[in-house]
């Protein structure tokens, strides 16, 4: 199976120019400002592109999805379209989680505090996870900021650590864009968006069986 991610898009997304493939996966941030307008104009972009599998998260941008309740949302979603909020899915064998949250950022959507407060939702990782999607990266992979700060998440790589996925897909940290294999996993930072918000990344793509 032939896979597609992106990540951290901010509402440019008619600009992307996307490959062919199986499925596409978009780790957040599909919004600049998580209007319910702009998740709307998304969400009709995305269920019309032509893939088999289309999965997506939040991102801290999305407030719409921290904000709105869980059946007004499923009403919005196309019925080809995968929303995953800490939550899973089964495609073809493969076991896919995703989940939205990162350490505290500011105050945008989906914060967590470091420690206690963000581990109770990384413990929700399924240990047969085969492709995990996060918002943000895990502590010291992709996630260097221009401002010379690792912005990861420590508690996310103890636990990616211990379910030992084969990919994880991550964005948040638009100057960490790029992958790399780490004690087996496929470490993958999907910002297609630069630190200047400039649209000059191209998606990164992988085969999984």
């Amino acid at each position: 199976m032939k896979i597609i991610t992106i990540s951290d898009s901010h509402g440019q997304h008619h600009d992307l120019k996307l490959p062919s493939g199986d499925m596409l996966i978009h780790a957040g941030d599909v919004t600049s400002s998580g209007t319910k307008t702009q998740v709307l104009d998304f969400l009709q972009w995305y269920g019309a592109l032509n893939y088999k599998y289309k999965i997506f998260i939040a991102g801290n941008h999305d407030f719409y999805f921290e904000q709105a309740g869980p059946e007004e949302i499923k009403q919005l979603i196309p019925d080809d379209v995968i929303y995953l909020n800490d939550s899973g899915v089964v495609i073809n064998g493969l076991h896919i989680w995703g989940s939205p949250v990162q350490p505290w950022f500011y105050d945008w959507a989906f914060n967590k505090q470091r420690g206690a407060a963000i581990r109770q939702h990384w413990e929700l990782i399924p240990m047969d996870t085969d492709i995990l999607i996060t918002h943000g990266p895990a502590h010291s992979v992709l996630d260097l900021t221009q401002g010379n700060e690792l912005a990861g998440c420590f508690d996310l790589l103890e636990v990616i650590k211990e379910v030992k996925p084969k990919v994880h897909v991550s964005g948040h940290i638009h100057e960490g864009y790029g992958q790399i294999n780490l004690f087996g996993v496929k470490f993958i930072n999907a910002s297609v968006l630069d630190e200047n918000y400039i649209l000059v990344n191209k998606p990164i793509c992988f085969k999984i069986a």
